[in-house]
């Protein structure tokens, strides 16, 4: 379970675990398994780990991760672990793990996702390796929390992209979203389930049909929306989304300041999930952060079509902190 083979390289290693009890899938680049690693992978003292928004399909951010990888020569294993039951599990396995014992209360909900997240470094990876975390929406605010709960994380740094981290339900898309997600979303069920028993080569062309003002669409986004076909995958979504509405409200300026010199924040410049009042916040109230707005016009949804980009960006700026290593 060392290093991966050629393919491996270029396409990631994709496996699907239970962690606390709900299937979990998790991509890799680089290295595979952390635990035993030799003197010639010596350099996998550092993990990079993407925590994805919501839905939290890992395969969204498939280029980005090789991009990243690429990006910095194969040096350091770049992995990506999905939200606990935004995958659809291969047929030997169920949502969640035929299991007496309950790990956690709730683990689709948001503190059920940063349990899970802090269950699966405490699973995979060991204590001392240091961790570069990538959030990306309300990844970001799950890194947050999980640096508050485990203050002893090795964190080098935290790279938090299109941070949700403050008054969703508030934002011009969280007004539009509230409802369908907290008083609506048990009727999208009901269609879903009919276009789940669609061939797979439809529900792809319903896709590309859906993402066609895209000028350079991603080709993996594809595969990866295709997963939202799935009913328990797309309830497990939507589920975690109405408590997002509800929860996350004041940004946690305690935690930020306190991890202040390990965070960078990158706002979008036209982002209707975080508009660019908070990025100017967020600005006056921590003048010494690292704080970007975003120049490039690049969506919120950066995985569709910008995943190269970012990568190069993230790269740029953690050029400095990797070179001490």
């Amino acid at each position: 379970m060392g290093m991966p083979s050629g393919d491996e390289w270029l396409e990631g290693l994709e496996e699907h675990i239970y962690c606390c009890s709900a299937a979990t899938e998790v991509l890799k680049f680089g290295q595979l398994d952390l635990h035993h690693t030799s003197d010639c992978e010596s350099s996998a003292n550092v993990l990079f780990l993407i925590i994805p928004g919501n839905p939290g399909i890992v395969g969204y951010y498939k280029t980005f991760m090789q991009a990243l990888y690429q990006t910095l020569d194969h040096k350091y294993p770049v992995w990506a672990v999905s939200q606990a039951g935004h995958c659809v599990p291969p047929d030997s396995m169920e949502m969640m793990e035929d299991t007496d014992v309950i790990e956690l209360e709730d683990v689709f909900g948001l503190n059920g996702q940063i349990e899970h997240k802090l269950a699966f470094l405490k699973q995979h990876v060991p204590r001392n390796i240091k961790l570069v975390l990538i959030g990306h929406s309300i990844g970001c605010y799950i890194i947050l929390e999980m640096m508050k709960r485990d203050p002893e994380l090795q964190v080098l740094k935290s790279v938090l992209l299109f941070p949700t981290i403050e008054r969703m339900a508030a934002s011009p898309q969280g007004k539009l979203m509230t409802p369908v997600l907290c008083k609506l979303r048990y009727a999208m069920y009901v269609p879903v389930y009919f276009l789940s028993f669609l061939p797979e080569s439809i529900k792809a062309s319903m896709v590309r049909l859906v993402l066609r003002g895209l000028q350079s669409l991603d080709e993996s986004s594809i595969p990866a929306s295709v997963t939202l076909f799935s009913v328990d995958c797309v309830a497990n979504a939507m589920y975690l989304g109405s408590q997002e509405m509800v929860q996350v409200m004041d940004r946690d300026n305690p935690t930020i300041e306190k991890n202040l010199d390990k965070i960078i924040f990158y706002y979008g410049s036209n982002d209707q999930w975080c508009p660019v009042q908070y990025y100017e916040d967020i600005k006056k109230d921590f003048p010494e952060g690292d704080i970007r707005l975003c120049e490039r016009g690049i969506r919120h949804a950066f995985v569709l079509d910008a995943s190269k980009e970012v990568a190069s960006m993230i790269t740029d700026w953690l050029h400095a902190d990797l070179a001490i290593l």
